[in-house]
Parts: structure tokens; C-alpha cells; sequence
């Protein structure tokens, strides 16, 4: 199986993330998920084959069920501009044409589950994000009901998690409550959809632009395995880390490698590693319907 890990084409560069080449066409963007992956903010040397087409179609089907609570910068994927049409079956699955907006500075994330840097907030000061929680939960507990933790977003190095009230100093008051209330709608959403196929929302990330108009649209990606944490819910117990379709597999992994300090560069990943992402993606995308 092949694997794209980069692009080039005759289109000025937007930006390049660790997953997505973003190029400018003048009032949209052009959005290529490559088979990139990355964990602890270090992109991994292999590939994920198939990985952007899973990414970009999953990303689709949520931009799709969720317009009716927030418009979104999602343009199809079958009416590309002309200068785009010559590079469709290159491709084919992995790009999408969105409308270009000014992303707000601040990632929208809400939890369900006590998790991964929130868990780590927890047992340091029982609060995530300045919301205290109830004493006495454990690793994997469901929340009394989901909170919303804003962080700030990092060119380089690792993301900050911030108050809502700095956030609130860095939006201004109307846009961070919009904000947090489509983050909340959205996750219930999410929940909700994805247990009625077996698995659980335990945490996940938006992120948010304003358009030309001030219109404030869902961009860059919803609900994907990349920016949220998903678990098999007739695994979960409070207590450990369930059984998980995302990329808690890759960093469960990383944690073994002796001598590697979570700085670049990043370890070569064996083939099972590579399989194993590759299958939880796929068995995600196949739980919501999505042809890959």
C-alpha cells in the first residue's frame, strides 16, 4: 500500500500542518490530508496508508450531520475550481475545497471523560481547565456532565490549556460564549451518535474561523479519530484506559520505546503499530457508515 507523506503542487502554500498541506486559491483553500500522523506534537517518519482519505471522509460525514447546528468552511468535494480539476485523480479522497476563513486562536475542546491531560490536570488540583470536578473520580470516569477546556493553540511544541476566562480575554465575551456553546452542542452531537454504535466520545476538539462576513463557521476538522478520543464501550470501565479507535494506540506504543525523550526526531514505527492504526481508523470510519 502506497503512502503520501507530502505534496507539492502549483499552488502557493497556506500553511502545512502536521497532517494537512493547506494551499491558497484566492477566497477558498485547498485541504489535502496526507497520511502524516503525530503524537506528543512529533510527526512520525512512517505513513498511515489510507489514512487522509479515512481522515477526510470521516471529516465529511460530521460536517454533514452538524450543519444544522453551525454552518461549516466544507465545499464538497465534487465542484473544484478549474485549476484544481487537473490534479482530482491524484487526489481522489484525501482534498477538499473549503472556504477560507481567520481561524480563531484558541482550540475548542470538551470532555466527557476524565483523560489524558485532563486527568493529569485532575490529579494534580481536582479541576481541568479551572472547572473543579468532584472529588474522588478515576482515570476514565465519565463526567458529571461534559466540560468544555479551551487551549491555546501552538505554532511549535505542545498546546496550553487555558481557563475559559482567558479565554474570554482573548475572543472577547460574545465569540467565546458562541463558542463554547456550539463546542457543546457539537459534542453532544457526536455522543449521542456515536453510541448508538457501540462507542464512546470520551474527549474531542474544534476549532473555529470567521468567515469574509464575520460569519463564524466549524473548520479545519470535526470529530475525526485525530482530534478526538474514541473507546469501545463495551470495554470501558473507570479506573484504565479503555480499548480505543484512535490514536491512543500510537502513543501507547511510544511510551515502551526505551531512550526516546518525545522530541523530534520521532522513532520508526513497526508494521504492526502501522496495521493496528490503520484497522482502528478504518473500524471507526466503517461504525458511522463511511465509504473510504
Amino acid at each position: 500500500m502506497s503512502v503520501l507523506l507530502s505534496t507539492s503542487l502549483p499552488f502557493p502554500i497556506f500553511r502545512q500542518g502536521k497532517v494537512r498541506d493547506v494551499y491558497d486559491l484566492g477566497g477558498r483553500l485547498l485541504i489535502v490530508a496526507t497520511d502524516r500522523i503525530s503524537a506528543f506534537d512529533c510527526i512520525m517518519p512512517d505513513g498511515i496508508p489510507d489514512k487522509g482519505r479515512i481522515l477526510t471522509a470521516v471529516a465529511a460525514y460530521w460536517f454533514q450531520v452538524t450543519e444544522d447546528l453551525v454552518p461549516n468552511h466544507f465545499r464538497g468535494q465534487a465542484s473544484w475550481p478549474a485549476e484544481v480539476e487537473a490534479f482530482r485523480q491524484q487526489l481522489a479522497g484525501r482534498a477538499v475545497v473549503v472556504e477560507k476563513t481567520r481561524p480563531l486562536p484558541v482550540e475548542c475542546v470538551v470532555r466527557g471523560y476524565l483523560a489524558g491531560s485532563g486527568w493529569k490536570e485532575y490529579q494534580a488540583g481536582g479541576a481541568v481547565c479551572g472547572v473543579p470536578l468532584p472529588a474522588g473520580l478515576q482515570l476514565a470516569d465519565r463526567l458529571p456532565e461534559p466540560i468544555f477546556t479551551p487551549a491555546t493553540k501552538a505554532e511549535e511544541g505542545h498546546d496550553e490549556n487555558i481557563s475559559f476566562e482567558r479565554m474570554v480575554e482573548i475572543l472577547g465575551s460574545p465569540i467565546a460564549d458562541r463558542v463554547r456553546e456550539l463546542s457543546l452542542a457539537l459534542y453532544q452531537r457526536g455522543a449521542q451518535l456515536a453510541a448508538e454504535r457501540g462507542i464512546l466520545l470520551a474527549d474531542t476538539k474544534f476549532e473555529f474561523g470567521l468567515d469574509a462576513g464575520g460569519q463564524l463557521l466549524l473548520i479545519d476538522e470535526a470529530l475525526t479519530p485525530d482530534s478526538s478520543r474514541y473507546w469501545l464501550a463495551d470495554r470501558w470501565a473507570p479506573g484504565q484506559n479503555p480499548p480505543s479507535l484512535d490514536k491512543q494506540f500510537l502513543r501507547d506504543y511510544l511510551e515502551t520505546v526505551p531512550g526516546w525523550d518525545k522530541q523530534p526526531p520521532a522513532p520508526h514505527l513497526p508494521t504492526t503499530v502501522i496495521e493496528g492504526i490503520r484497522a482502528r481508523y478504518l473500524d471507526l470510519a466503517g461504525r458511522f457508515g463511511v465509504q473510504v
